[in-house]
């Protein structure tokens, strides 16, 4: 399982949190937008594919789209609109080796496929995560303030019925720095009567309010399915700062007996946090997505720090890919030969055997995944 040879571990991954991928026709504009979390054009004189990733593209890519290893950029993006975005995208997504996708669907962007048509173009299982905040919005569009506290829940409810899983926003949306308790009715039905006022003079509902935040996780506790939440290094409306999983330890202390197991996802550059909150807290797992792709050939540093000192059954492979195959495409491959380095180190300094490195690559590649979110058959 183990290759030192090539520095690769050719196990199946579960890739428990990403995105989905852009299907139509880009510029080459287009794809170096994809290629940052950043919102704004690069000022003169930069380049978002001149970068780390751009690094991981020309290495990993490249050779999957029939080209020599570490081909000029100009060259990579030529190639790939030669083929046509399907083609590309089938075989970036195939050659990483993923047996199931776990797909947030909240995004709003009509480029993204559904989780049918990501099925069919990666050859692999696909399953839902329900993104709480987007349910929120939808169901307040179409309710009352007074509807909205009371029915909240069970909408909520109806549509994860088919989900594994659940995702928040909070980090984004206000951050972690929240009462860690449930908010009485009361806070409730006058938090949404604020956003529905604001709702009408603004044309549109996006839930900020903490309350009303709180209320969501609150309502996806109770459904008792695996919780995700993005912490650390996202999009540029996030506060960094906030976004400390470290912040949220009087929530983990408050539920940790409720039968709700809590993801932390990204955690970049908060690993270390994460990892001692995973050991702590029974019910906490993490995964360093996102920056498993944009690190390139730093990546494997936020590897071993996850690797620190949570339980190896409490630590779980995802990509966070939005957009680009090949994101799907770095993060897998990045993974597989930095946690191969990693555990070849283990072997070679007397920390473990091979059949111990065995054990523990498939165990983050897919067995805890698959354990925790119950895709076992």
């Amino acid at each position: 399982m183990t290759d030192t040879s090539n520095r690769r571990i050719d196990v199946p991954l579960v890739d428990h949190h990403c995105h989905g991928v852009v299907e139509a026709e880009l510029t080459d504009g287009e794809f170096r937008s994809l290629a940052t979390e950043s919102d704004w054009p690069a000022p003169a004189g930069t380049d978002s594919l001149e970068s780390p990733f751009g690094l991981a593209v020309r290495r990993f890519c490249a050779p999957v789209l029939g080209l020599e290893p570490l081909a000029p950029l100009d060259e990579y993006l030529a190639r790939r609109r030669s083929i046509g975005p399907a083609e590309a995208n089938r075989l970036l997504l195939r050659s990483t080796g993923t047996s199931h996708y776990l797909l947030d669907t909240g995004i709003r962007d009509a480029r993204l496929p559904g989780p049918d048509a990501m099925a069919a173009r990666a050859d692999a299982r696909v399953r839902e995560i329900v993104r709480i905040e987007r349910v929120a919005e939808d169901f307040a569009s179409e309710s009352t303030a007074a509807g909205f506290a009371a029915k909240f829940p069970e909408t909520l409810a109806a549509k994860s019925r088919d989900a594994v899983g659940l995702k928040s926003i909070l980090a984004y949306r206000h951050g972690f720095d929240i009462p860690a308790e449930r908010p009485s009715g009361r806070e409730v039905l006058q938090a949404a009567d604020a956003w529905f006022r604001t709702a009408e003079e603004s044309g549109s509902f996006r839930v900020t309010d903490p309350v009303l935040l709180r209320f969501g996780l609150w309502s996806g506790i109770d459904l008792g399915i695996p919780m995700q939440l993005h912490t650390g290094y996202g999009d540029s409306d996030l506060q960094l700062f906030r976004a400390d999983p470290s912040r949220l330890s009087p929530l983990f202390h408050a539920t940790r007996s409720l039968g709700v197991d809590f993801m932390l996802l990204h955690c970049y550059p908060f690993i270390r946090e994460a990892g001692i909150l995973a050991q702590v807290f029974p019910h906490l797992y993490l995964d360093v997505g996102l920056v498993s792709h944009y690190l390139g050939p730093s990546a494997g540093t936020a590897i071993r720090q996850a690797m620190e000192i949570a339980p190896f059954g409490k630590i779980l492979y995802s990509s966070d890919s939005y957009g680009l195959a090949e994101h799907y495409a770095v993060s897998a491959a990045n993974w597989r030969t930095s946690f191969a380095a990693l555990m070849d180190d283990w072997i070679a300094s007397g920390w473990a055997t091979a059949n111990d490195a065995d054990r523990i690559a498939t165990r983050v590649a897919s067995e805890n995944a698959k354990r925790v979110y119950n895709l076992n058959p």
